[in-house]
């Protein structure tokens, strides 16, 4: 019997994004269907009527919502390719360091670049901290996994190639060779990774689709 995978998700966002190089790093065969945010369909809708957002993944059927879960779901189903480490240490420690970014990183970057005044400045101080955290705990490694791309990467290719983005439309330097060396070092590495750069949306296109954001802002 055919296995039926289908993935729920939004062109630029960087979560569904996540679930495609998962099943990439796997080779499970998927259906893609973008979803349209502002006008949500009722499959989305049925799906994942929790959060009612992107990425879903259905297996066989059963829905599965919010992207790390997911992953872990996809490394727990097709064994072959491991995304997360065998060692229960390790795992644990990769959870962390995933659930830093996403809870910690990511909305610190994400602030820095559209919040105003005074909120701006405690987000962009906020920011520069998370960055130097994950600077130390890159380490000499090439990855986060170490020589392979695991789930840590994975999260994180948000700050390698969404905020390199926002950063030049923004005109922020935060990510910057003088500041952040190694992640600098690694934003390059994990991004030419075929896995990664063949399933990375249209640089122009982000770029084009933040600056008109940014251009709405500031009206």
């Amino acid at each position: 019997m055919a296995e039926e995978v289908k993935l729920f998700g939004v062109w630029g966002s960087p979560f569904s994004r996540r679930v495609e190089i998962a099943l990439k790093i796997k080779g499970v065969e998927y259906e893609y269907i973008e979803e349209d945010l502002a006008n949500k369909s009722p499959l989305l809708l049925k799906y994942n009527p929790v959060h009612k957002k992107v990425p879903v993944l259905v297996h066989n059927g059963k829905p599965i919502a919010e992207s790390v879960v997911i992953i872990e779901y996809i490394d727990e189903t097709w064994k072959h390719n491991p995304i997360l480490p065998q060692d229960p240490y390790e795992r644990a420690l990769t959870r962390f360091w995933a659930k830093f970014i996403d809870e910690k990183c990511l909305p610190a970057l994400w602030n820095s670049t559209w919040s105003k005044g005074k909120d701006r400045e405690a987000a962009i101080e906020e920011a520069s901290q998370h960055l130097n955290t994950l600077e130390n705990e890159l380490k000499d490694k090439k990855f986060f996994g170490g020589e392979e791309i695991g789930l840590v990467d994975i999260v994180a290719s948000f700050v390698g190639f969404w905020f390199g983005a926002l950063q030049e439309v923004s005109g922020l330097e935060l990510l910057t060779e003088e500041k952040v060396p190694k992640l600098c070092k690694w934003s390059y590495e994990v991004v030419n990774q075929s896995v990664i750069k063949e399933n990375l949306p249209s640089r122009d296109k982000l770029i084009a689709y933040f600056s008109a954001r940014f251009a709405d802002a500031s009206k």
